[in-house]
């Protein structure tokens, strides 16, 4: 039987994540106790938002008193935090804080109080117009500048970033997206609101950093739609039911220990993001793949090259009667190919196995489109 890791390959914080299916935070009710209830079928969870200095903690009072929301209220944040990583040091869950702070010296502070332990995420999220008053959630949005010295002032700490963003509050979300990777997040939160796929696929095709989906995927059919236009994992806050969690966890699972590969893309011709180059041919017809090389700045003839150096010594090498002579340029296998098919056939490797070296295969390509 396959692990977690064999299965999935996620890794966050230097911890294996047994399932892509995670809880987002919510202020005021997300906290330790509420992700030990639903651990049995979550691979990460972000608890919170925690308010972590003088501006967001009054904020956050300011919520509470309207009486139109629920919020984390405590004198402490660092013993609050304290108190909620403790009761999940033996959980297999991987775990994050959701943090509001109005300033980079408020991470950074947090950050040397609680260690390494713990995913740090910055709320460039919460839309409550107090808390946007106090400089954080959407604020951070529309000054990206604040937000990156935000990520940096963590990672000069050595912890993990995640970044929680709302989709179509900044001026252009593929710029803050690369912003944010280099300035050394990790992790990118995406609440995608009515934004789609379509929204999720330009942000992939931005940035190599780990991409967790967010907003009404309570379905597998929606989190498949998710996972093969660029996230790696999704959340979910409202709807983080047993029954929906357990639902989401199994249909991923089976479906990857079936197919090998548990997000890939659909192909570049099909509306697939940057990863499906595993999946692409020759560039010899006009098609989706020579714009697409265009826009990331690789000639054609760096692309062939790099396609066969990344499949050297591997059983993609093979398949001289395929359509260019070698399975690394065969699509996905979703499509009807006879002449792949033999090719697998006669060199004993399963469809699952295929699609697994094709996942290898985009990480490699990944890793010279964003070096």
């Amino acid at each position: 039987m396959m692990n977690a890791f064999e299965r999935f390959g996620l890794l966050i914080n230097d911890r294996i994540v047994k399932t892509p299916v995670g809880i987002a935070s919510m202020a005021g009710i997300v906290d330790a106790s509420y992700v030990l209830d639903r651990a049995g079928n979550i691979g990460f969870a972000f608890i919170g938002g925690y308010s972590i200095d003088k501006q967001t903690m009054a904020a956050a009072k300011v919520l509470a008193a309207d009486g139109d929301r629920k919020e984390f209220l405590y004198e402490d944040p660092v013993e609050e935090l304290k108190t909620q990583i403790a009761l999940m040091e033996k959980s297999d869950v991987v775990f994050g804080i959701n943090l509001r702070g109005s300033s980079p010296e408020s991470f950074r502070f947090l950050a040397k109080a609680l260690g390494d332990t713990v995913v740090y995420e910055i709320d460039a999220h919460c839309r409550q117009p107090a808390m946007v008053a106090a400089g954080c959630g959407e604020y951070y949005l529309r000054n990206p500048d604040k937000l990156v010295a935000a990520v940096r002032a963590l990672k000069a700490e050595g912890v993990w970033v995640s970044v929680k963003i709302r989709v179509g509050v900044a001026d252009d979300d593929r710029a803050l997206a690369i912003s944010l990777w280099k300035a050394g997040a990790d992790i990118l939160h995406i609440d995608l609101m009515d934004a789609g796929s379509a929204k999720l696929r330009q942000i992939r095709n931005s940035c190599p950093l780990l991409i967790i989906a967010n907003n009404s995927i309570t379905s597998f059919d929606r989190m498949k739609e998710m996972l093969q236009h660029g996230a790696d994992l999704v959340s979910l806050a409202r709807q983080s039911d047993e029954r929906t969690l357990s639902g989401l966890d199994a249909a991923i699972t089976r479906y990857a220990d079936e197919e090998g590969w548990y997000n890939s893309p659909k192909q570049l011709c099909r509306g697939g993001d940057i990863r499906a180059l595993a999946f692409c041919c020759m560039p010899v017809k006009e098609c989706p793949l020579i714009p697409t090389l265009e826009r990331i700045g690789m000639p054609r003839e760096e692309y062939v090259r790099m396609k066969l150096e990344s499949v050297k010594g591997t059983p993609l090498e093979h398949g001289s009667q395929t359509c260019f002579g070698s399975l690394t340029w065969c699509c996905k296998n979703s499509s009807p190919c006879m002449f792949r098919n033999m090719t697998l056939k006669q060199y004993d490797i399963s469809t699952k196995e295929y699609m697994r070296l094709k996942h290898e295969l985009s990480e490699k390509i990944m890793s010279r489109v964003f070096p």
